[in-house]
């Protein structure tokens, strides 16, 4: 997001407060999330791209939507007509193409309009297959999880990436030579990969709610949370639209007191409170992200200035201003994302909890991008743990702790991108929380006895920190890397080996 898009977003959310009331606001909600996806989407160089995946993303929670419901209810009329209100909007959207004063919200012009109605009638033809056979087969929830984590593995694989950049552009009649992996820039993928996939996981374990098509895509592709999070649950997401649409018109005409109709009719009020935070989170947000973190970005590490730095003085300094700007820029735009949020009536989760000043590598995962780190302890790490434990083999439990946290740290480094370089980031938090598990189990009595020492109990508290610090900054140097080597001569230098 620019600051244009903060602007506009904080726009949109004082005429949500002002002029959605009730389940008005649901809509408003619904069509804001919609026209996002689309105006968000980067530009790419592959002809029409940019208007082909936000449809592909609508198109991907509308079947997620349907393998979801409720096996036992009918197709409710509101569905229907979210389904012809969202059909609509990128119907309108791909129109734009013909007038030239409108045109256009994606970054390039859209595609003729009989492509758009062809690619939706697809869709519906398959979410109708879907909903008859959803029911009955609860295999069809694997069916669409192995399809997203293909996507997933296709966008997150340079030469997969590549080779799909090349058949497209062959596809739309141009050249594949010069396809890159970056052709292939799908907003809000990854964050929307793990909403639905949590969403047809609990569906099979009975956890999912019964939820309408406008909920279940406002939850999908919310618009502050669209582009970098948080992964917000849809038992807690749902709950808080519930409350937003709680104004409705009463079913017995005799109940239409006074009282009722002040309820209906009276927008739903934004307590001072609400308000404040919203905005005192947004502005924070803004100030981490484009002040501190852009300015930091001048000196922090990446590919160039690794290659051209000679001391180790200035490699440290190379590498401590990403480990802060990384932390800023991310956690700014979670703190918009929540501010806007906060606006509307939505209260997105916490992502961070001071990561930097936690004394152990274990406290920082449970306060660097916290739903990401709850996500895959739900249905990764608990899992193969207990799958572990179950075993008759009876499997040692530090060998079970070891492989469920190396694994699981692996799984997230390769989630931002499938290469050797975040592998390598993903072994060295997965060992290091590892050692810490190990260590804090010995030391576990000792530690206990130095509440009767708080000045040494502060020192080693004081020192963890540190430890941690540095621990987690020197992992970042994959991160900022593109290469193994490039990561390796860093490292090198910054302990004054080479």
């Amino acid at each position: 997001m620019t600051l244009t898009h903060i602007l506009v977003f904080c726009i949109i959310t004082v005429l949500l407060i002002w002029i959605g009331r009730g389940r008005w606001r649901g809509w408003l909600l619904l069509v804001a999330s919609v026209l996002a996806i689309y105006w968000l989407q980067p530009s790419t160089p592959i002809r029409n791209l940019d208007f082909w995946l936000p449809t592909a993303s609508v198109g991907l929670v509308v079947l997620v939507w349907a393998a979801t419901r409720p096996g036992e209810t009918i197709v409710q009329r509101q569905d229907l007509i979210t389904s012809g209100v969202m059909a609509g909007l990128i119907l309108v959207i791909a129109l734009t193409r013909y007038f030239d004063p409108l045109c256009c919200l994606t970054p390039t012009r859209p595609p003729a309009l009989p492509l758009v109605i062809a690619a939706l009638g697809g869709v519906t033809l398959v979410a109708i297959v879907t909903i008859r056979l959803s029911p009955k087969n609860l295999r069809l929830d694997a069916l669409y999880i192995m399809m997203i984590l293909a996507i997933f593995l296709v966008l997150k694989t340079p030469a997969l990436a590549q080779a799909t950049s090349g058949g497209l552009r062959t596809i739309s009649g141009q050249v594949a030579g010069l396809a890159t992996p970056l052709d292939l820039r799908w907003l809000g993928f990854s964050y929307l990969a793990f909403r639905l996939i949590h969403t047809l996981r609990d569906r099979v374990s009975g956890k999912l709610p019964g939820l309408s098509l406008m909920d279940f895509t406002t939850y999908a592709i919310f618009f502050p949370a669209v582009t970098a999070g948080p992964i917000d649950r849809v038992q807690r997401f749902s709950g808080d639209l519930q409350k937003m649409q709680a104004a409705i018109i009463p079913n017995n005409p005799s109940e239409k007191s006074t009282k009722n109709y002040q309820a209906i009719l009276s927008p739903i009020s934004l307590s001072w409170q609400d308000a404040y935070e919203g905005g005192q989170r947004i502005l924070l947000g803004v100030f981490k992200k484009f002040v501190v973190a852009d300015s930091l970005a001048i000196i922090a590490l990446n590919g160039t200035n690794a290659a051209q730095t000679t001391s180790t003085g200035w490699m440290w300094v190379l590498v401590y201003a990403y480990s802060l700007r990384l932390y800023l820029d991310f956690s700014g735009y979670t703190d918009i994302a929540i501010g806007l949020g906060r606006l509307v009536g939505i209260r997105l989760p916490e992502n961070f909890d001071n990561p930097y000043l936690k004394p152990n590598l274990t406290a920082f995962w449970n306060s660097w991008h916290i739903t990401l780190a709850q996500w895959f302890r739900s249905y990764f790490f608990n899992p193969v743990t207990r799958s572990l434990r179950m075993n008759p083999r009876n499997f040692p439990l530090p060998a079970i702790i070891f492989v469920g946290q190396l694994s699981t740290m692996v799984l997230i480094g390769l989630w931002h991108g499938v290469t050797w370089n975040f592998a390598a980031w993903g072994l060295w938090q997965g060992i290091g929380l590892f050692i810490h598990n190990r260590w804090s189990e010995a030391t576990r009595t000792r530690f206990s006895e130095l509440d009767i020492h708080p000045g040494f109990k502060s020192a080693m508290t004081i020192s963890g920190i540190l430890l941690t610090f540095n621990y987690v900054t020197i992992g970042w140097v994959w991160f900022a890397l593109p290469t193994l080597s490039s990561s390796w001569h860093v490292l090198l230098m910054l302990f004054g080996i080479r």
